[in-house]
């Protein structure tokens, strides 16, 4: 009896040294710099959402976190920079799910498992696509569009950055309506918007935040949104699926990865911190007004999230034969 005590005693006393370890281990983080690097041109609805969240998340660790812009190679530049960083916490990606779960299915030069490589930590929040035309354009609705389209083969041009979710969309777009549309690739989508507004780009798909500015001023017109409801800033502006395209529905999560093996008191760490800068009215308030969805949530939810943009995306990759060169 005496013996088995000592077990029980020495158990859960080296139980308790490892749970405070975690605990020391996540309060100690972070002691240097974090990096955060997006893959994404500076300027683009991943860059704007992250400069808002990331001081809040700065200011609860009491650390710099520092944005580093890494785009190129349909974001794998940037995602390779991470899965092949330190596992520590102190390098970590910032990405959306479409895009992260779409590159390692064009890419030719590097290859990655969205789900075994990297841990997911927490998504900051969510925005819609809207396919939006020059105003000059003489179309007011998808459908005169399409019509327009179909009147002009070839001489319509769709512009996108690169091995992105719109770029994919556009493509899917263009089969779901049977329009032959040249597609214009740009290293980001903030390129190809500039060329609308100068007249050589016909059509674009861009996140609501960055394009809602636009809309409102006259300078581009939206003809739908990607998102199953209609866009809270653009009630006006009817879904791909009322048009009767719901092939072409998607949501865009943005949030944070780090690589394979960060440890599990680290991610917990930046998990809370998000979340409760999230908590923020400020902060929220701010998203909101540039046409994001404040999300949130567990680590698991990211990965749930990933895991759907996965099964949903793969088909539609190959039923498009969508290439990133």
């Amino acid at each position: 009896m005496i013996n088995r005590r000592r077990f029980v005693a020495s158990t859960l006393v080296g139980a308790f040294g490892l749970g405070a370890g975690r605990y020391a281990a996540a309060q100690s983080y972070p002691h240097k710099l974090v990096r955060l690097i997006l893959p994404y041109t500076a300027g683009s609805p991943n860059d704007v959402l992250a400069r808002l969240v990331v001081p809040h998340l700065s200011a609860r660790l009491k650390q710099i976190v520092l944005i580093d812009n890494r785009p190129g190679g349909g974001t794998t530049i940037g995602v390779k920079a991470v899965m092949t960083a330190e596992p520590d916490g102190y390098t970590l990606l910032y990405t959306n799910t479409p895009t992260h779960v779409i590159a390692q299915l064009i890419s030719k030069s590097f290859t990655y498992d969205p789900i075994r490589d990297f841990v997911p930590v927490v998504s900051f929040g969510s925005s819609t696509l809207v396919l939006v035309v020059p105003s000059s354009l003489p179309v007011n609705s998808l459908q005169e569009f399409i019509d327009h389209a179909k009147a002009n083969p070839g001489k319509l041009n769709f512009g996108f950055g690169q091995g992105t979710l719109p770029h994919l969309v556009g493509e899917a777009f263009k089969l779901a309506s049977g329009t032959q549309i040249t597609s214009i690739p740009y290293r980001g989508g903030a390129q190809a918007i500039a060329d609308m507004l100068g007249g050589q780009i016909h059509m674009n798909f861009g996140a609501a935040a960055t394009l809602v500015p636009l809309i409102r001023d006259g300078r581009v017109k939206a003809l739908a949104v990607t998102n199953p409801t209609r866009h809270r800033d653009l009630p006006e502006v009817p879904t791909m699926t009322e048009n009767g395209l719901p092939q072409v529905t998607s949501v865009t999560y943005y949030g944070i990865l780090g690589p394979a093996g960060t440890p599990a008191e680290v991610i917990e760490r930046l998990n809370h911190e998000v979340n409760e800068s999230l908590r923020d009215p400020e902060l929220t308030a701010g998203m909101i007004k540039l046409g994001f969805e404040p999300k949130g949530g567990s680590p698991q939810d990211f990965a749930a999230l990933i895991q759907d943009q996965l099964q949903s995306w793969a088909p539609m990759v190959k039923a498009t034969g969508f290439q990133m060169e």
